[in-house]
């Protein structure tokens, strides 16, 4: 196959993990050789270490990309085919006191990044300049295709699909880092696991689960698998399975973000924010080693990232179909029983002709009920967040099965809206 040349814009490139990731997936598919790569960034020091890191690395793999950087977007856009967007804001900083104000307040949430309050304040932080992005682009670049990376997905997407005009979708790699999880229960090759899931961003239900190599079904296996397994593995995960029927995906963590009751299988330990540091910081290094030739750069182009978002470019540009495992796009019949317009997380094929994602029917009421709840509770988010209404953010609040005390939601409310209002214009 000839290299198709297509112009790239990576939003927020200067994040370690996402930036090297994603540019070293470019640079090791052939089929993109001749691209223009633009990375944008508002960290100036970031984005250009990131960007002389790109370039010895084309060089090293002879991709011949055309590597350019910048901290305005507006530079970037014109004539951009693919905008990919993974943005945050003081990540650790922020997403602390979106975990911590509320548990000061007694509300039970275990996560705080995509639901309860935490997931509220995120989503008010974040879909404000996704959807600025989104504006842009349709001045700059329209008929390119957002591919959004960042948190949290649903309310993100569903942002933009009621007020943006661009093409998008959201990737999520929870499914693939799944597969680890569901060969360690049944002893099983990771690579040789096929899972078909549904539902919504992190927390979608297993509904076939093969061998790729046989065609095996699975499910019996797993069934098996968990009635002996160390039981204080994945306890929330296999709890819903055994009531509800179906395994979910991905880990506990993140269906337990929507559920009032999730604490008592995971506990109020939240997200380790420290390891999260320390890896950033080591990879960092590992980059300034290698621009100051202290370490050789061919490892780096070794493996893939994991993620998909370079293989959705490449399946688009080149007409080469893709089947991929999960992608985030807007309910058009492709869960039956969930809401038409919501954001719904199914397989799809991918070529020339965009993302199309597969109709997989009805899923079990009981699993359906679970994600209406959300469904719902999206659209008052995606209100509050574009309105800057204090009411339509207390309603969401009192609307999210995770708050029990409503006098407690009020004070969380206040408070995280005042500790965080320099990041949230839309309330002024």
């Amino acid at each position: 196959m000839n290299p198709r040349p297509t112009k790239i814009v990576l939003i927020g490139a200067g994040s370690a993990s996402f930036g090297l990731g994603t540019v070293r997936d470019i640079v090791l598919t052939p089929e993109l050789r001749g691209s223009t790569l633009w990375l944008v960034d508002i960290n100036e020091r970031a984005v250009n270490t990131m960007a002389e890191l790109v370039r010895r690395l084309s060089d090293a793999a002879d991709a011949n990309l055309d590597v350019r950087e910048t901290t305005d977007r507006k530079e970037a856009l014109p004539g951009a085919s693919f905008v990919v967007v993974s943005i945050e804001r003081e990540r650790e900083r922020l997403w602390k006191l979106d975990f911590e104000v509320p548990l000061k307040h007694g509300i039970r949430q275990i996560y705080g990044e995509n639901g309860g309050p935490g997931g509220l304040f995120h989503s008010l932080r974040q879909i404000p300049p996704v959807l600025d992005i989104a504006h842009d682009m349709e001045r700059l670049c329209p008929g390119a295709l957002l591919i959004n990376f960042s948190n949290p997905m649903s309310r993100i997407c569903l942002a933009l699909a009621r007020h943006s005009g661009v093409p998008f979708v959201g990737l999520c790699h929870g499914i693939h880092n799944h597969r680890p999880r569901l060969a360690r229960l049944m002893d099983a090759d990771p690579l040789d696991i096929e899972p078909k899931a549904a539902g919504i961003n992190h927390f979608t239900w297993i509904l076939d689960l093969r061998s790729k190599s046989t065609g095996e079904d699975l499910y019996p296996r797993l069934r098996q698998a968990v009635r002996t397994y160390d039981p204080t593995y994945l306890p929330l995960d296999r709890y819903l399975f055994d009531k509800f029927g179906l395994f979910p995906s991905p880990c506990d963590d993140h269906p337990g973000e929507y559920l009032a009751w999730a604490w008592q299988f995971y506990g109020l330990k939240g997200y380790d924010f420290d390891v999260e540091v320390r890896a950033r910081n080591d990879l960092w290094a590992r980059i300034e080693r290698i621009l100051a030739g202290q370490e050789p750069i061919e490892p780096l182009l070794g493996n893939r990232s994991g993620e998909r978002a370079v293989d959705i470019i490449r399946a688009i540009a080149t007409n080469q179909p893709s089947y991929e495992l999960a992608v985030n796009i807007t309910n058009s019949g492709h869960i039956a029983n969930l809401p038409a317009g919501c954001i719904v997380e199914v397989p799809a094929l991918v070529a020339a002709w965009g993302v199309k994602g597969l109709n997989v029917g009805e899923l079990p009421e009981g699993c359906a009920l679970l994600l209406r709840t959300q469904v719902g509770l999206q659209d008052l988010v995606v209100q509050a967040a574009v309105s800057g209404d204090r009411r339509v953010a207390l309603e969401a609040m009192l609307a999210d099965p995770v708050v029990q005390d409503a006098q407690a939601a009020e004070r969380a409310l206040d408070e995280l809206l005042q500790l965080e209002a320099a990041y949230l214009p839309q309330f002024k």
